[in-house]
C-alpha cells in the first residue's frame, strides 16, 4: 500500500464517520454508530483510537493526508485537540498535513465526484452547515454578510477539476426566524415526533396517509434559490402538542394531514429551486446531497418531473457520507489526483475477517443453531416461500443509512400480513412504515416505473397497477415503492437468490428492510446480526456459508394471498 497515497477523511459532526482512500479508486468507509450502536452518534474526541482504529486496520498504514469536515456545532472549537489526536493515533508520514473543509463542500464532493457525470449542477440542502467565517470555498455572498450566518443551501456548477459555487442561502440560526428547506423539514418533524431529528423519513412515510389540503397551509415562499417559510406555517409550528403522532384516531389524522401538507410544500419548493439551478447552469445532470436528499418521494418527483435529464443521489447523502467527501476533496483539491472512485455500490465497510464469522457461529447463544447448506440461495428462497423472515449478513457493510443487501431483512412481498409482521414483530416500529423492495435490474421495468438502474433505493417509483395487489408487502398506500435494482456483478449472491426466488414464487421482487431493530443502526459485525436474530421475530439469518436458525421459531405471518 505504500506505493499509493492513503487519505483519511473524518466527519466530526452528526453521524460521525470516517473514510479511507487507497490510491485513486479504493475506498473504505464506516459510520461511528455501527461500532458504538448509538444511532446518529456524533463525532467526538476519542473516536479515532476507540472506535475507528480497532475496526479499520487500514488506519495503521502510513497516511499521506488527513481531511476533517466540520459544521456549525461546537466540535469546531476543538480543532486543535482533534488534530493532536490524529497525529497521535495515525501513522502520518513526515509533514503530512491535516486539512479542514467546510460542511457543504464535503457534501458536494461526496455527490459529484463519485457520480457518473463529467459535469453537472450540484445541489446541497440541509438544516444547517458551516458558518460563513469558516467557509473553505469562495461563495458569492452579498457584501457585508455576517460571519456568524449559516449555510442552509448551496448551488454549484461542477466539472472534473473545477467546482464553482453559484449561490448560497444563509440563515442567522434563530429558530424563531427559520429559513430554508432543511429548517422547514426539521420543524415539521419536531411537530410530529418530539425527539425531532432522525425521524424525517417517518414524516415522508406518514404523508401518504394524509390530506395535504385539510389544514389550508400554503406553499413555501421561493425567491430564486432561496426558500422562506410563510407566517401560516410559522404559526402552525407554534402549536406544540397538537400534531403529535398517535397510532390511530383523530390524533393520527391530524399528524398525517400535517405531514402531507409539509411533504407537498417541500416537494414543490424543491422543484422550484432545482428549476432555478437548471436555468443558471444550462446543464442536464444534477448531483444532489445533504439531509434533504434522503427524501425518496421528493427524489422520485425530481426524476420524473425536473428539467434535469439525470439526477444522481449518492447512497450516503447525509452527514455520514461527508467523510467520503472529505477524502475526495483531499485527493482532488489537495493532492491533484484524478479520483477514479465511483459510488457504484455502497459496500464500503471494512473487509470482513472470515474468522469472525466462524467464531460467532461457534459461540451461538442457546436457542440458535447453524447449518451449512450445499445450496444456500435455494434454501433461503424456500424459507421465504414458506412465510419466514430471513436476515442476510454478507461482505462489507453499507456505508449509508439504507440496507442494500449486505445487512438486510428479506421477506415475501406477496403476503398481505408481512408488512405488519415485520413492523411489529421484527422491527418494533410504527404500523404505517412501508418496506422497500429488491428486484434484479433486468426485471425492474416489469414491476416498477423506472427508466434505469436504482442501486441505492433512493427514489420512490410507482408500482405498475397490475402488481399492486399482488405485491402488498412492498406497495405503499400511494401505490409507490422504493426499489433497489440488483446486478450480478455487484451482488452475486443476492442476485442468485432473487433468481431462485423468481423461479419459485413467480415474482422477481423481495421485501428488503434494514437488519436492525427500532432505534438501532444497521448491524456491522456477525455478533450484531446474530443478536438481532435472537431478539427479534426473524426466523433465520443467512451468513454465507451458514444458515442460522431458531430451535423454537416465532409464529409465521398469514399465508400468501
Amino acid at each position: 500500500m505504500a506505493d499509493f497515497p492513503i487519505v483519511v477523511g473524518i466527519n466530526r459532526t452528526k453521524d460521525g464517520s470516517i473514510a479511507v482512500a487507497v490510491g485513486e479508486s479504493g475506498m473504505y468507509g464506516l459510520q461511528k454508530e455501527r461500532v458504538s450502536r448509538r444511532k446518529h452518534h456524533w463525532g467526538r474526541l476519542g473516536d479515532l483510537p476507540d472506535c475507528y482504529l480497532p475496526a479499520m486496520p487500514l488506519l495503521k498504514e502510513p497516511v499521506d493526508l488527513v481531511v476533517e469536515g466540520y459544521s456549525s456545532d461546537t466540535e469546531i472549537e476543538h480543532v486543535g485537540a482533534y488534530q493532536e489526536e490524529a497525529r497521535e493515533t495515525l501513522g502520518l508520514k513526515g509533514g503530512a498535513p491535516i486539512v479542514l473543509v467546510s460542511h457543504h463542500l464535503t457534501h458536494l464532493y461526496s455527490a459529484f465526484y463519485p457520480s457518473p457525470f463529467e459535469q453537472a449542477a450540484g445541489l446541497v440542502i440541509d438544516a444547517r452547515g458551516s458558518r460563513v467565517r469558516d467557509f473553505t470555498e469562495h461563495a458569492p455572498l452579498p457584501a457585508g454578510t455576517g460571519g456568524d450566518l449559516l449555510e442552509v443551501a448551496s448551488f454549484y456548477r461542477c466539472s472534473r477539476g473545477r467546482i464553482e459555487c453559484l449561490a448560497k442561502q444563509v440563515w442567522d440560526g434563530d429558530w424563531d426566524r427559520p429559513a430554508g428547506l432543511g429548517c422547514f423539514y426539521t420543524l415539521l418533524t419536531r411537530m410530529v415526533w418530539s425527539e425531532g431529528e432522525g425521524n424525517e423519513a417517518k414524516v415522508a412515510d406518514l404523508a401518504a396517509f394524509g390530506d395535504p389540503d385539510a389544514l389550508g397551509l400554503p406553499d413555501l415562499d421561493v425567491r430564486g434559490h432561496e426558500v422562506h417559510i410563510p407566517p401560516a406555517w410559522l404559526r402552525t409550528f407554534g402549536r406544540h402538542d397538537v400534531f403529535v403522532y398517535e397510532p390511530g384516531g383523530e390524533e393520527f389524522r391530524r399528524a398525517a394531514n400535517l405531514a402531507a401538507a409539509g411533504q407537498r410544500a417541500f416537494e414543490r419548493a424543491l422543484a422550484r429551486v432545482v428549476a432555478w439551478l437548471h436555468t443558471e447552469t444550462g446543464l442536464d445532470t444534477l448531483a444532489f446531497a445533504g439531509g434533504a436528499a434522503l427524501n425518496c418521494a421528493a427524489n422520485g418527483r425530481l426524476l420524473r418531473e425536473s428539467p434535469f435529464r439525470e439526477v444522481y443521489v449518492p447512497p450516503a447523502p447525509h452527514d455520514g457520507g461527508t467523510a467520503v467527501g472529505c477524502v475526495l476533496y483531499g485527493l482532488v483539491a489537495c493532492l491533484g489526483a484524478d479520483s477514479r472512485f465511483r459510488w457504484t455500490d455502497d459496500f464500503l465497510g471494512p473487509v470482513p475477517d472470515g474468522s469472525e464469522i466462524e467464531a460467532a457461529v461457534r459461540a451461538l447463544p442457546d436457542g440458535l443453531y447453524a447449518e451449512r447448506p450445499d445450496d444456500l440461495a435455494g434454501e433461503v428462497a424456500a424459507l421465504l416461500d414458506s412465510g419466514r423472515v430471513v436476515g442476510l449478513h454478507q461482505g462489507r457493510s453499507e456505508s449509508g443509512p439504507r440496507a442494500l443487501g449486505n445487512r438486510s431483512i428479506l421477506a415475501d412481498p406477496r403476503n398481505p400480513d408481512m408488512q405488519d409482521y415485520i413492523n411489529f414483530e421484527v422491527k418494533g416500529r410504527e404500523w404505517f412504515r412501508p418496506l422497500a423492495s429488491l428486484v434484479p435490474a433486468e426485471h425492474a421495468g416489469d414491476v416498477f416505473d423506472v427508466a434505469g438502474p436504482a442501486p441505492f433505493g433512493q427514489y420512490a417509483a410507482d408500482v405498475h397497477p397490475e402488481f399492486r395487489d399482488r405485491l402488498p408487502g412492498i406497495t405503499h398506500v400511494d401505490g409507490t415503492s422504493a426499489p433497489q435494482t440488483v446486478e450480478p456483478e455487484r451482488s452475486p449472491f443476492l442476485h442468485a437468490l432473487l433468481s431462485r426466488w423468481h423461479a419459485r414464487a413467480g415474482t422477481p421482487v423481495l421485501i428488503n428492510t434494514s437488519l436492525n431493530r427500532s432505534g438501532e443502526p444497521l448491524t456491522e459485525t456477525p455478533d450484531h446480526s446474530i443478536e438481532t436474530l435472537r431478539q427479534s421475530g426473524m426466523h433465520a439469518l443467512a451468513m454465507p456459508p451458514y444458515l442460522i436458525r431458531k430451535r423454537a421459531e416465532p409464529p409465521l405471518p398469514g399465508p400468501p394471498a
